[in-house]
């Protein structure tokens, strides 16, 4: 039980009130400060993707000294993850030997068609692969490093 002196002290109970009240407004201030930051925090990047047209492509076999000139027109159409064409995204394609690189820049429907001329394959290798990068502000960037399968016949 409370002892008398306690129940009839109300010194522990002067200001309480006014001190909840003050308390509970920086309380609500502090909160709001910190909804702001994170509503002005920068939106993620979306992710784009990229296709292609062909899923292989086969290169002539090399007949004697003779060397053939081997030229692929390689169509890559650059979408988001709503399926929407992605307009001027930079697409940059490396031959599967990597010594040369091709690049495009998208048309508002997301497509750009590459020509990649004399393609060769890596030393000693039967196949390679065509590697792709894609970057836009405001996306993520799309790298394959296995894009286009590249085949000796």
């Amino acid at each position: 039980m409370l002892s008398e002196k306690l129940k009839r002290d109300e010194a522990g109970t002067l200001g309480l009130p006014i001190r909840i009240v003050v308390l509970t407004i920086i309380g609500l201030i502090g909160f709001y400060a910190i909804l702001s930051a994170v509503s002005d925090a920068p939106t993620p990047p979306k992710p784009m993707y990229a296709t292609t047209n062909i899923s292989a492509f086969s290169l002539p076999s090399p007949d004697g000294e003779v060397k053939q000139e081997t030229n692929l027109s390689l169509f890559v159409k650059v979408f988001d993850s709503e399926n929407r064409g992605v307009g001027d995204a930079n697409v940059i394609a490396w031959s599967p030997d990597r010594k040369k690189a091709y690049s495009g820049v998208t048309d508002p429907e997301g497509k750009v068609t590459l020509r990649v001329s004399n393609t060769e394959l890596p030393p000693g290798k039967a196949e390679g692969y065509v590697k792709i990068k894609v970057m836009r502000e405001g996306y993520r960037d799309f790298d394959s490093d296995y894009f286009l399968k590249v085949i000796r016949d």
